[in-house]
């Protein structure tokens, strides 16, 4: 056991193997971040704000706005600070507690995209039973199963690799505290932690992702059986952004990890993890809110309230 470490601090290699890009990333990153937050907390003010967003759709979508900007602030910060200066350590803690919020949130969010989906099927395949199915007690309680069960898989999984005993070789192949390349670093075998990940893999991203396909294909079956052009495009619109979104997080996660086992596929894992992690959750907001009239109008209201009370208040002084 005198072999067994826990290193004080984990280097991060990121993408120090290409130190031209770094400073081209940390721009790229440090916008997106900032349109991100921004975009997903537009989207958070405007649904609590307006009453006719009180609805089983966009009380979901506050959901998934708010886990996104969590889990870009879990990752983000450290990928800025190593991308501006030659120190690219995080501490044995912080590499933990962001291990833990990663996983717990993406989980989650694998989770809450099938609950949206589901919604969605309710709104197009069973439209005279929505308000009967889709109560504030079976949001509530959906959303509730998707936080929580995210939890408990990131829980019992990162418990598991976090217990492992280290071989002393602190350094990892990514920009984030990843599982399986903290798996690499253990000084014993890891075969009950992979039938961990995998088993965990299957519930939380290939069962959600087969119920937003079942729900789709049911979706797709109504929304053909509608004879008007203008019902079937109204039908569509009430779920494209919802395709949309599902197509950019589950395509980023499915060709990361159906890439070919050559020697530069960690390297173009790295900038699709860097997709998923930064890109998808900073386009979130911008296709539900360019794609949906409602969110337009609500936004507009907003802003009109605001400036017109803004010129009551100067015109006051």
């Amino acid at each position: 056991m005198s072999n067994f470490t826990y290193p004080e601090v984990f280097i991060l290699l990121g993408f120090s193997a290409r130190p031209f890009l770094e400073p081209v990333l940390f721009m790229l990153v440090s916008i997106f971040y900032v349109v991100s937050v921004v975009g997903n907390s537009i989207i958070i003010l405007v649904s609590c704000m307006d009453v006719r967003l009180h609805t089983p759709m966009y009380f979901f979508l506050t959901n998934l706005s708010f886990l996104d900007i969590s889990f870009t602030m879990s990752i983000v910060p450290q990928l800025l600070v190593n991308l501006w200066g030659p120190q690219k350590t995080i501490s044995y803690g912080g590499c933990m507690v962001q291990f833990y919020i990663s996983h717990w949130l993406g989980a989650t969010e694998c989770v809450l995209l099938a609950v949206m989906s589901y919604d969605r099927y309710v709104a197009i395949c069973r439209p005279l039973h929505y308000a009967v199915t889709m109560q504030p007690q079976l949001c509530m309680g959906l959303a509730l199963t998707s936080w929580l069960g995210g939890l408990i898989i990131s829980v019992v999984g990162s418990t598991l690799t976090m217990l492992l005993p280290l071989c002393g070789n602190n350094h990892i192949d990514h920009f984030f505290c990843e599982m399986p390349l903290i798996m690499q670093l253990a000084c014993v075998d890891t075969s009950l932690n992979e039938m961990e990940m995998y088993l965990a893999s299957f519930i939380v991203v290939v069962l959600p992702l087969g119920l937003i396909l079942v729900s789709y294909g049911y979706i797709a079956q109504a929304v053909l059986k509608i004879r008007s052009a203008k019902g079937r495009r109204k039908a569509f619109n009430t779920c494209s952004s919802h395709m949309a979104v599902v197509s950019l997080f589950y395509g980023s996660i499915i060709f990361m990890y159906l890439q070919p086992a050559k020697s530069n596929s960690h390297e173009q894992g790295k900038f699709i993890a860097l997709f998923y992690t930064i890109v998808t959750p900073m386009l979130s907001p911008l296709i539900y809110t360019l794609r949906n009239k409602d969110v337009k109008k609500a936004l507009s209201n907003i802003l009109k309230v605001d400036f017109k009370n803004l010129l009551q208040n100067l015109q006051g002084l």
